[in-house]
C-alpha cells in the first residue's frame, strides 16, 4: 500500500469503522509516519543507524564474516546500551516487513511455534523449539487443554491425565493486543515480538557484538556464579501494549509492556524479565475489573518444568497484588524492573527482596556453593535487599563475619576458617536482625578442595631443593595482574586440645610480587633463618597468598585468601633442624612421634579388613571407595604408594575417627608395608575427621596429615628406607593389614521388569506398582531401610505393557539422613541421568571436588569416570552399600551388606541366611505359604504385595523414605488393582509379525528375565538390558565377591626380598638376599589350602652380611676342630698326669729294637 493510500485509510478510519478507537487510528498514522521515514532504508543503515534504538531490524548476518571487519565496542558504548531496561525489538526490517513483530499472533491464534536450532537447557529438560504465546509465556510442550481456573497451580497434579506444559512466564494471564497509550514515547506497534540470535561468540557485526557484550555483562553482574558466562544463543520475546481479555472496549488502552530475554551457552541458561510498564494485573475471568484489570487473582509469574515434575512461582509477586511492584523491584544490574534467574537445572533467583516473608519460600542464593575449610574465599550472596548504610552479617555454621555491600541485590562475605566437613548453614542477618535468610554451604576438606596454590613439580617433598616454583589461581584474588600479592608460610600442629595454625615466615619480598600466578623462590634464602624453638616444632604447613594492601587494589577493600594443600615444610626448616638438633634430627622426630603414638589408643583392630584382591575392593561398595590420592580413573600419581595401580579408603570413619587404606599392585594384589614402604596404611584419623571437628585428632584432613602422613616423611622419606624409624612405621605403627579373615559382603539386586536376585541366590519376578521394602533390618545391632519405587512400563503399540520397572531407590540407616536416587524423565537426561536427593534436597556431582560428598551418617559418591551422574554409590557407617546404575533409561539397584547382617534382613531381597528356602519371609517374620517362585500370581499376591510401604509407619515395614513433591504421597504410586503378566514365558500377540519367539530366544539365550521383558514390552532393549544386569550381578558375586583364602603376610627378612608378594593358595615364595648378604634358613615357603604357610624345617629365613656369615662359618669350623682336638688333648693330659702320679715305668714291649745282651739277660 502506497503512502497516499495509507493517508486516505487513516483519514477514513474514524469515519468508517466505528469499532476502531482513536488510538488504533493513531497507530495507523504512526505506521504511515514510519514508512515516510523509511522510504530509503539503506540510507538509515549507512548513516546514524543504531540497532539498539531503531525500529528497523539490523541486516541479516552474512554467512561468512571477515575478521578484519569485526566491530569493536568501546567501554563508553557498552555503558550507553546497558543503561536501557528493555532489549531491542523491531517492528520493521530492511525488506519493509514486520521485523520481530509476530503478526500471526492475535486473539484467534494465540501462539506460534518456533524452531531454535540449538539445545536450550531449561529446568532439567532440554528443548530445541519453543512456542510463543499471546498469553505472556514461552512454552516447550502442548499447552493446557483449557485455561485453568485461578489461582493457577503448577505442576499439574493431574498429569499425565491432563497436560502439564513446560513454560517460562513473565506474565501468564489471558491477554489480547491493546493499543499505544497517550503520551507513550515508544511508537513501535502493539503486539508480540520474537527475536532469535544464534552463535553470538562468532559474530563480528555491530548488532551481534553489542548484543553479546550487553548480555554477557548484564548476566555476569546480575547473577552470582555467572562470572565466566559467555552467551551463545539468545531469545528476546517482548509483549508490547498487551491488555487483558474480557475487558470493556475502552480498556484496550490499559496495557502492559514486558519482556523475557533467554540466553544460554547450552549448559547454563538465564532468564531476564524486564517490566517496562504494568497497567493491569488480572483478566476478567480471574476476577479482574472489566475496566481497570485490577483485583481478583493476578497473573502467574514463574517457571514450570512440566510433566508433573517441578515449578517455581516467583513469590511474592506471582498471583498476588504485589505483582504491580514488578516494574520497580528486582534490582538486577541496579535497575528497577529487571529480574534475573538461572533456569537450566533448577531455578535460582538473582533478585533481592525487601519482603521479610519471602525467605521462607526463597532460600539464600550464594556463589560459590562450596569452599575450602581453610576459608578466605569471597562468597557472594543474594536474597534480602541491601543498602550501604545497613550492617550485614554472615554466619558460616557458628562463626560470624561482617559482610560488604556491593549492590542492592548483592553482598560479599569472606569465609572464615570453619573446622567442618560437608554441609553447614550459611545465614544472613541485616542490622542485627534474625538470621532468617539461609542456605546450605558445602565445606570441602583441604586435600579434596580445588588447588588454589600449588607447586610446579614435586621437589617440595625434598629437604634441600634449590628452587621452588609456586603457582596460584590469580583470578581468584583479583582480575588485576599488576596488583601486589603477599606469599607466606604457615604451620600446623596438635599439642593441645585446640590445634595451632601459626604464621611462620614471609616468603615473598616485602613489597610483594605481581599477581601473575607464577613465581620461583630461591630456597637458599631461607636456610640461614632462625625462627625460634617454638616455630621449629612445626613440620606440616601451608602456603598462604593474599592481596597486599587490598583496600587500594579492589573496590571491596578486602582480600580473598588462597591456601595450598597441606604439605611438609622440611624444605624450609631442614637446615635449622640440623643446626639445632644435630645430623640425626629426622630420627629424633620419628622417635618422638613413635613415643607419642604408642601412648594413644590402638585403633588398627577396629577398622575394616582389607580385601585380598583389587576386584574384591572394587566390589565392596559399602566399605571402600577409590582413594583420592591414588585412583587410576582420577589422580593416578600415587606419590605415597609407588607401584600401586589403585588404592581404596574406607568410606566413613569408625566410631573413633579412624580409617583404612588398601593399595593394590599392577596385578591386583594387596600391597603390604612389610614388603616395601609403599603399601597402604591404616589411619588414626580419617580424612573426614570426627565431630566435634575443632579438637585435636578430629580436624578434617589436617589431623590425618599430622598423625598419619607426616610420620611417613620423618621416619621413611627423610631417612633411609632401612632405618629403624622406617621399620617402626612400616612394621608396627602404620603396618598394612593383611586380608586374613576378610569376608566379602553379600549382594542382592533388582533390575528389569522387575526381577529380583536375593542374597541367597534366589531369583524371581514381581511386578508390583508402588513403593516396596527391598531390605529392612531393625534390631539392636542394625537399623537400616532400603526401599524401591516401581512404576508402570511405558505403553507399547498395543497399549499397556502390564509390567513395572524400578524408577527410584531410597535408603536410610540409624540416624543418617535419607538418600534417594531416581531416574530422570527422558527429556531431562541431556546432562544428568539420575537425580540424587539427600535430606530432601537435590545434590550434584558434576565437579571433581564434589564427586564424593559426605552427610550425616552417609557418604554418597560417583566414580571419577562418570560425568553424567548415571552411577551413584551410597555408603553407610555400618558398611552397607547401595549401588544404582542407569543405562539408556534402564535402572538397576544392588545392595551390599557385610557379614554382620546375616539373619538380620527382611524384605523383597529375602532373609540372608545362606539358605534360599527361607527368603520368602513376610513382614511379621512368618514364612509365606508360597514356595514355587515360578507361580508369579501367587508370588505377587501372597508375598510381594505384602511388602508395600506407605507414609504411615508400620512396625514391621517402617514408612516411606521417598521425597513426595507436589502434594503427592506414596499412594500416588500405589495400585493394588494392577495385574501384571503372570506367565514366566509370556505369549506374543497374535498379530506381531516383526519378530517371533525364536527371535527372542536367539537374543536372550537361557535368560528367562530377558525373554519376559522382551515379550511383555515388545521392546528388544528391555530384554537385552535385563540379561545384561542379570549377568552383571552373577559376575560380581562370582568374581568381585568371591571368598579368597589367604595365608597372610609373609615377612621378608631385613636386607632380603621375595620372589612374589602373593599370599593366596598355591603361591610359592622364594627368598633371596641383597648383594653382600647370605641367606640363612628356609629359602622357600608354600601357601597351603588350609591358609597357612609351610613350616620352616631349617629355621626362619635371615639375611646376614657376608663378612658376618664367613666369620660365623670360620667360627663354626674352628669350633668343630676344637671340639675334636680338645677331648684328645684332655685325654692325653689326663694320661700323662696319671703316669706321673703312679710312677709307672714304660712297658718294655714298647721298645721293639731289643739288643742281644738285653735278650740274654732276660732269659737268664
Amino acid at each position: 500500500m502506497g503512502r497516499i493510500h495509507k493517508l486516505i485509510a487513516a483519514t477514513l478510519c474514524l469515519l468508517c469503522f466505528k469499532s476502531f478507537t482513536v488510538d488504533k487510528c493513531a497507530a495507523e498514522a504512526q505506521d504511515i509516519e514510519l514508512e515516510a521515514e523509511s522510504v530509503d532504508v539503506e540510507k538509515l543503515y549507512e548513516n546514524d543507524y543504531d540497532p539498539m534504538k531503531s525500529r528497523i531490524a539490523p541486516k541479516a548476518v552474512p554467512a561468512r564474516q571477515v575478521a578484519s571487519q569485526s566491530y569493536y565496542i568501546s567501554p563508553q558504548r557498552l555503558e550507553q546500551i546497558r543503561a536501557e531496561l528493555l532489549y531491542p525489538y523491531f517492528d520493521t526490517d530492511q525488506f519493509r516487513g514486520s521485523g520481530d513483530l509476530q503478526t500471526n499472533i492475535n486473539s484467534n491464534n494465540a501462539q506460534l511455534h518456533k524452531n531454535l536450532g540449538f539445545l536450550l537447557p531449561f529446568f532439567g529438560f532440554g528443548f530445541n523449539y519453543t512456542i510463543i504465546s499471546l498469553h505472556g509465556h514461552l512454552s516447550f510442550s502442548d499447552g493446557m487443554d483449557y485455561f485453568p481456573a485461578p489461582p493457577l497451580k503448577f505442576p499439574n497434579i493431574n498429569w499425565p491425565k491432563e497436560n502439564d506444559p513446560s513454560f517460562i512466564a513473565p506474565f501468564y494471564s489471558r491477554c489480547k493486543i491493546g493499543t499505544i497509550g497517550e503520551g507513550e514515547s515508544d511508537l513501535k506497534e502493539s503486539g508480540v515480538y520474537f527475536r532469535l540470535e544464534r552463535d553470538l561468540p562468532g559474530r563480528m557485526d555491530q548488532f551481534g557484538v553489542e548484543l553479546r557484550e550487553r548480555l554477557k555483562w548484564d548476566i555476569r553482574e546480575a547473577m552470582i556464579g555467572a562470572e565466566s558466562f559467555i552467551p551463545k544463543h539468545t531469545i528476546i520475546a517482548t509483549w508490547k501494549n498487551v491488555t487483558f481479555a474480557g475487558g470493556l472496549p475502552q480498556a484496550i488502552k490499559t496495557t502492559n509492556t514486558f519482556q523475557a530475554v533467554i540466553t544460554t551457552d547450552e549448559v547454563r541458561t538465564f532468564a531476564m524479565f524486564n517490566y517496562g510498564y504494568m497497567g493491569w494485573t488480572t483478566h476478567t475471568e480471574a476476577g479482574g475489573d472489566t475496566l481497570t484489570g485490577q483485583g481478583g487473582v493476578p497473573a502467574f509469574v514463574g517457571f514450570n518444568a512440566g510433566n508433573g515434575t517441578r515449578a517455581f512461582q516467583y513469590i511474592p509477586y506471582s498471583q498476588d497484588m504485589r505483582i504491580r511492584d514488578l516494574p520497580w523491584k528486582g534490582w538486577a544490574n541496579d535497575k528497577p524492573g529487571r529480574h534475573v534467574f538461572r533456569i537450566d537445572e533448577k531455578v535460582y533467583s538473582g533478585n533481592c527482596f525487601d519482603d521479610e516473608s519471602v525467605y521462607k519460600s526463597a532460600p539464600l542464593i550464594f556463589a560459590p556453593e562450596s569452599a575450602n575449610m581453610m576459608g578466605g574465599i569471597l562468597v557472594n550472596v543474594t536474597g534480602p535487599c541491601f543498602t550501604p548504610d545497613k550492617r550485614i552479617m554472615c554466619r558460616f555454621d557458628t562463626q560470624e563475619v561482617v559482610g560488604r555491600y556491593v549492590g542492592p541485590n548483592r553482598a560479599v562475605c569472606v569465609m572464615p576458617r570453619v573446622y567442618a566437613a560437608g554441609y553447614i548453614d550459611l545465614a544472613i542477618s541485616i542490622d542485627g536482625g534474625q538470621y532468617a535468610w539461609k542456605g546450605r554451604f558445602y565445606v570441602e576438606t583441604p586435600v579434596l578442595a580445588p588447588e588454589m596454590v600449588w607447586f610446579h613439580d614435586l621437589s617440595f617433598h625434598d629437604l634441600y631443593p634449590e628452587k621452588l616454583r609456586i603457582r596460584w589461581d590469580k583470578f581468584n584474588l583479583t582480575m588485576n595482574e599488576n596488583a601486589k600479592v603477599s606469599i607466606s608460610l604457615w604451620g600446623y600442629k596438635e599439642t593441645t586440645l585446640n590445634p595451632d595454625l601459626v604464621f611462620i615466615d614471609q616468603i615473598s619480598p616485602e613489597g610483594g610480587i605481581n599477581n601473575n600466578g607464577d613465581v620461583t623462590i630461591n630456597v637458599a634464602d631461607f636456610r640461614a633463618r632462625d625462627n625460634g624453638d617454638y616455630l621449629r616444632q612445626f613440620e606440616v604447613g601451608f602456603l598462604h597468598i593474599t592481596l597486599q594492601g587490598a583496600e587500594n587494589q579492589n573496590l571491596l577493600g578486602i582480600s580473598p585468601i588462597l591456601w595450598s594443600r597441606p604439605m611438609p615444610i622440611g624444605w624450609y626448616f631442614a637446615d635449622q633442624w640440623k643446626r639445632f638438633y644435630g645430623a640425626d634430627w629426622a630420627a629424633q622426630k620419628c622417635n618422638a612421634w613413635y613415643e607419642k603414638d604408642t601412648k594413644m589408643r590402638y585403633f588398627a583392630n577396629e577398622i575394616p579388613m582389607c580385601p585380598c584382591l583389587l576386584d574384591q575392593a572394587q566390589g565392596d561398595k559399602g566399605r571402600f571407595l577409590p582413594d583420592y590420592e591414588c585412583d587410576k580413573e582420577g589422580n593416578a600419581a600415587c606419590y605415597y604408594h609407588r607401584g600401586a595401580s589403585m588404592c581404596f579408603r574406607s568410606g566413613t570413619a569408625n566410631i573413633d575417627g579412624a580409617g583404612q587404606q588398601c593399595c593394590y599392585d599392577i596385578e591386583g594384589k594387596l600391597m603390604m608395608t612389610s614388603d616395601n614402604m609403599w603399601g597402604g596404611n591404616p589411619s588414626r584419623v580419617h580424612n573426614l575427621g570426627l565431630v566435634p571437628w575443632n579438637e585435636q585428632s578430629k580436624v578434617p584432613s589436617l589431623s590425618h596429615w599430622y598423625h598419619d602422613k607426616l610420620p611417613f616423611y620423618t621416619c621413611c622419606l627423610w631417612q633411609d628406607a632401612s632405618s629403624d624409624g622406617c621399620a617402626y612405621y612400616r612394621f608396627e605403627r602404620r603396618a598394612s593389614q593383611d586380608c586374613v579373615g576378610y569376608q566379602p559382603p553379600g549382594a542382592a539386586a533388582v533390575f528389569g521388569d522387575p526381577h529380583f536376585f536375593t542374597f541367597d541366590n534366589l531369583t524371581y519376578t514381581f511386578n508390583g506398582k508402588g513403593e516396596y521394602v527391598l531390605v529392612r533390618s531393625d534390631d539392636e545391632r542394625h537399623k537400616i531401610d532400603i526401599q524401591g519405587r516401581f512404576e508402570a512400563v511405558e505403553e507399547n503399540m498395543y497399549g499397556s505393557a502390564r509390567a513395572t520397572v524400578l524408577t527410584a531407590v531410597a535408603a536410610k540407616e540409624n540416624s543418617s539422613v535419607p538418600v534417594e536416587v531416581r531416574i530422570r524423565q527422558p527429556y531431562a537426561q541431556w546432562r544428568y541421568r539420575l537425580d540424587v536427593i539427600v535430606d530432601y534436597q537435590p545434590v550434584y556431582f558434576d565437579s571433581h571436588n564434589r564427586r564424593v560428598q559426605n552427610f550425616k551418617g552417609v557418604t554418597v559418591y560417583t566414580p571419577a569416570n562418570i560425568l553424567n551422574q548415571s552411577h551413584v554409590i551410597i555408603m553407610f557407617s555400618s558398611g552397607a552399600g547401595v549401588e544404582i546404575v542407569e543405562n539408556q533409561r534402564h535402572m538397576s539397584a544392588r545392595v551390599y551388606l557385610p557379614i554382620t547382617f546375616v539373619n538380620h534382613t527382611r524384605g523383597l531381597f529375602g532373609n540372608w541366611s545362606f539358605e534360599h528356602n527361607d527368603d520368602l519371609m513376610l513382614p511379621d517374620a512368618s514364612f509365606s505359604v508360597m514356595t514355587d517362585v515360578n507361580n508369579l500370581e501367587l508370588l505377587h499376591d501372597n508375598f510381594g504385595m505384602l511388602w508395600n510401604v506407605d507414609d504411615k509407619y508400620h512396625p514391621d515395614k517402617g514408612r516411606s523414605l521417598f521425597f513426595h513433591e507436589n502434594d503427592r504421597s506414596s499412594n500416588f504410586y500405589y495400585d493394588a488393582t494392577f495385574r501384571p503378566v503372570f506367565f514366566s514365558k509370556p505369549p506374543l500377540p497374535i498379530n506381531i509379525t516383526s519378530f517371533n519367539s525364536t527371535d527372542i530366544e536367539q537374543t536372550c539365550g537361557t535368560s528367562y528375565q530377558c525373554y519376559y521383558d522382551y515379550a511383555v514390552t515388545l521392546n528388544r532393549q528391555y530384554g537385552t538390558y535385563a540379561k545384561y544386569y542379570f549377568d552383571d550381578i552373577v559376575n560380581i558375586r562370582s568374581k568381585n565377591l568371591r571368598t579368597v583364602i589367604s595365608c597372610g603376610n609373609l615377612p621378608v627378612p631385613q636386607n632380603g626380598r621375595k620372589s612374589s608378594f602373593e599370599f593366596t593358595v598355591g603361591t610359592i615364595v622364594k627368598i633371596d638376599c641383597d648383594p653382600g648378604y647370605v641367606l640363612v634358613g628356609e629359602d622357600r615357603r608354600y601357601c597351603w589350602p588350609n591358609g597357612e604357610w609351610s613350616w620352616t624345617s631349617f629355621g626362619a629365613a635371615e639375611c646376614v652380611p657376608e663378612s658376618v656369615y664367613f666369620a660365623q662359618q670360620g667360627a663354626s669350623i674352628f669350633g668343630y676342630v676344637m671340639a675334636a682336638i680338645i677331648p684328645l688333648l684332655c685325654c692325653l693330659l689326663c694320661f700323662c698326669c696319671y703316669q706321673k702320679k703312679t710312677g709307672a715305668k714304660p712297658n718294655p714291649k714298647w721298645n721293639t729294637a731289643k739288643k742281644p745282651s738285653e735278650k740274654n739277660f732276660t732269659n737268664n
